[in-house]
Order: C-alpha cells, then structure tokens, then sequence
C-alpha cells in the first residue's frame, strides 16, 4: 500500500530526473575537462545515452543505483509498498538496458555503463576507464 496520495506519488515521479542528473553533470565535468567532446542524450542511437563520444564510437550511462536494479537479488527485497509493480518495472529496466548494450555492440559501438555511487565515489576511476577505452 502506498503511503502517498495518487496526487503526490505522481509529483513525486515527475521531479525524477532523466537527464542532467548530479553524477551526469560530474562525468561530463571531468570528461570535458580532460578534453573529450560529447554529444549528451543522444536520440539518434538505441537507448538515448547518456553520453556519446562519436570520435571513440563510444557511449556511456550513468546508471542510478534504484532505477537500474544495483544489487538486485539482494535489493528487491527492500521494496516494502506497491511491490508487484516496482519489481516489475526495474525488471523491465535490466532487461531493456541488456537488449539496449546488445544493441549498439552490434552497431560496434563501445558500452560503458557506471553506477551513480561508483561515478560519486570514484570519479577519477570513471575517467581512466573511459580514457583507456579511447585508447584501443
């Protein structure tokens, strides 16, 4: 059972944001002070990433922990209210960003994908990671 009203679950969800999120912003802080151009939310290629550097064929996520099922096994069993439903949507999620991988792979695209903890935690790791794979 929600504990919320239907009105303010829904103003809840609409704050949510799908881009220009805080570990978006940092990522693309340090990639563009290293000197990597992007293209940021890229419409023109599977799964709208978050970022795209053309120049590598490369494209990155920046994967909130909750949306993109972090831990899941373990996670879902947190979810206390309206359970049915979030199990199925972050369900839906995991498998669409798997087919969404699959996808540009096969275009020959590289995928980097970063937990938003990891981006927050270890920003420089991030980078070196990217940076290693403009690199091959």
């Amino acid at each position: 059972m929600d504990r919320l009203t239907k009105e303010q679950r829904h103003r809840n969800m609409q704050a949510v944001k799908n881009k220009d999120s805080k570990i978006e912003l940092m990522l693309r802080s340090a990639l563009w002070k290293k000197g990597y151009r992007y293209r940021k939310n890229y419409t023109k290629l599977e799964g709208k990433p978050d970022i795209v550097l053309p120049k590598y064929k490369i494209v990155i996520f920046c994967d909130s922990e909750f949306w993109h099922g972090y831990n899941w096994e373990e996670r879902k069993n947190d979810i206390k209210s309206n359970k049915d439903f979030w199990i199925k949507k972050i369900e839906g999620n995991i498998k669409r960003d798997k087919t969404v991988n699959k996808i540009l792979m096969e275009q020959g695209w590289k995928v980097l994908r970063f937990w938003g903890k990891d981006i927050q935690k270890h920003l420089e790791k991030c980078v070196t990671k990217i940076e290693k794979e403009t690199k091959r």
